[in-house]
């Protein structure tokens, strides 16, 4: 895995990316920070895609590296990246934070934040490809759900010591979710499963899936399809060619033309990103 030293500039140069000041934590401060995450950098796994047929990247991309390609191709990353490094700038910031596994179909194959203000539990997850723009209450007895377009999302109360669960309806279907390992842990221990994402086999080298929300629209790009929201109104249709997928996703996230062609060359898109 790549280390970096991560220094004070470099904390700096993340809330100018993310468009805000430095300030004391407190419960407002980390929703706007959890929400210029989310709109100002994306969910996707093009960058992942480039690096790995760039660098023969196989480990978590260094901290200062993450921060430049996000200036200069747009870039944001996958739960990995998203999720650790804005951890680690919360926990730079002065929050009560630790870093968690989450249960999909395997064990621990995602990473999740979960901060603790004023004796209340929050989950922080800029890293699922979905509109979480504010911290989850993990403090709640009922169901907490959140509506987009197509899909639903519920996060289960913690109901007799339940671990913290996320599920996601499409069409009023379950098709994917997770659930919170609550115990905190260090990036470290992640290492295997970063390793088996770069996989020839995995699921993030043989799809394609980018996100942006913003407070009322959104746009989801996976594989061929795309699904977007302007406001109450959602539309979802097919690109015809590779070229016009470059087009598109230059034109709605800023990725240069050029990078998502060599990044998608060969990619055969046989596999659902949320599966």
């Amino acid at each position: 895995m790549l280390e970096s030293k991560f220094e004070e500039k470099l904390f700096l140069k993340y809330l100018r990316l993310l468009g805000i000041q430095k300030q004391k934590p407190n419960l407002e401060y980390l929703k706007e920070i959890v929400r210029a995450q989310v709109t100002k950098i994306p969910f996707e796994n093009i960058s992942k895609l480039f690096f790995k047929k760039r660098l023969n990247l196989k480990h978590l991309i260094d901290f200062e590296f993450y921060l430049d390609s996000i200036k200069k191709y747009r870039f944001g990353g996958t739960c990995y990246s998203n999720n650790f490094f804005l951890n680690q700038l919360l926990c730079w910031l002065g929050y009560d934070i630790k870093l968690c596994g989450a249960d999909m179909k395997n064990p621990d194959v995602h990473i999740v934040s979960v901060v603790t203000i004023e004796n209340r539990e929050f989950l922080v997850d800029t890293g699922y490809a979905a509109p979480f723009s504010e911290p989850l209450p993990l403090y709640l007895l009922n169901d907490y759900s959140i509506n987009k377009g197509y899909d639903r999302y519920i996060l289960k109360p913690q109901n007799n010591n339940n671990r913290p669960q996320i599920e996601l309806y499409r069409n009023g279907e379950l098709i994917h979710g997770y659930r919170v390992n609550p115990q905190a842990r260090n990036i470290g221990e992640f290492r295997q499963v970063i390793e088996d994402s770069f996989k020839e086999s995995a699921t993030f080298m043989n799809a394609l899936l980018l996100t942006r929300f913003d407070s009322d629209d959104f746009i989801i790009i996976h594989n061929m399809t795309i699904i977007e929201s302007y406001g109450l109104v959602s539309n979802k249709y097919s690109l015809d060619s590779i070229d016009q997928l470059a087009s598109v996703i230059d034109n709605r996230f800023g990725i240069p033309r050029t990078i998502v062609l060599e990044s998608v060359e060969g990619l055969q898109m046989l596999k659902d990103g949320w599966n």
